[in-house]
């Protein structure tokens, strides 16, 4: 059970990758883990073939991947918009989203890091044509 975000954050945080997908043709998912495993890097990755995250058109999912109960985020970029973004970008996001989770600010730290990975998707990938949603925008969970 999730104790660290409402349901109206939640459903906020769906609009917001809405919002950050929006003239892109990149997609985000945000998957919450509260299971008690400690391989979580292998599990995010496990989660993020899963869900079908590495078949999009131009390699440019993001999967934020948290576990709150154990301390836990990591952020997958597939290879297309790794490319184009760099390791120091995920970094960067990372650090911002764990400064706000040290403040009990779990909503607002993956909201504000889905909006960034969004404006960097269409600064990269901006849609041509019709944007069709490959993945779905929900939260999964484990």
């Amino acid at each position: 059970m999730n104790h660290f975000l409402t349901n109206t954050e939640m459903a906020s945080l769906v609009e917001a990758i809405k919002i950050a997908e929006d003239h892109s043709s990149g997609e985000i998912r945000v998957h919450i883990d509260s299971t008690s495993e400690t391989n979580f890097a292998e599990k995010a990755f496990g989660i993020f073939k899963s869900l079908d995250m590495h078949l999009t058109k131009e390699r440019n999912a993001v999967l934020f991947y948290v576990n709150f109960e154990q301390h836990y985020l990591t952020i997958i970029g597939d290879e297309g918009i790794h490319k184009k973004v760099k390791q120091s970008f995920w970094d960067t996001i990372h650090d911002e989203i764990t400064a706000e989770f040290a403040k009990e600010n779990y909503y607002n730290g993956l909201k504000q890091a889905i909006l960034k990975t969004g404006f960097e998707l269409k600064k990269y990938f901006p849609v041509i044509g019709e944007n069709i949603n490959e993945l779905s925008n929900d939260i999964s969970f484990s």
